[in-house]
């Protein structure tokens, strides 16, 4: 399987994750959840494995702008919510490797992922 980076193709963080696959020759497809949006499954399967805490960031301007109702008792169904109406706010990148996603990226993780 050809493993998946999931992010948005203007952001720093993706693409330093971008260049590490490219320098160390792995091929990959690129899906920008901004530009393509993002399916529900998907980011319920991304939910369940992972929590909506890792998913969800709450670091982010579009996160933090939202108004204050939105922000408080969130739960898994309310974080899916909002991704799905503003992908922006799924942490990036994920690295989907078929049987399992890597968040964020820092080059050892990506090395210790593709072995």
């Amino acid at each position: 399987m050809t493993p998946t980076l999931y992010g948005i193709k203007n952001c720093d963080t993706v693409s330093k994750a971008r260049k590490w696959l490219d320098d160390h020759g792995r091929s990959y497809a690129f899906h920008d959840y901004k530009a393509a949006g993002i399916d529900r499954p998907r980011l319920e399967a991304w939910v369940a494995e992972l929590g909506w805490e890792v998913v969800l960031n709450r670091a982010g301007t579009t996160f933090r702008k939202l108004p204050d109702a939105d922000r408080q008792d969130l739960d898994a169904a309310k974080a899916v919510e909002l991704m799905l109406a503003q992908p922006s706010m799924i942490k990036r990148p994920i690295l989907d490797l078929g049987d399992r996603r890597v968040v964020g990226f820092k080059p050892d993780w990506y090395a210790a992922a593709f072995g």
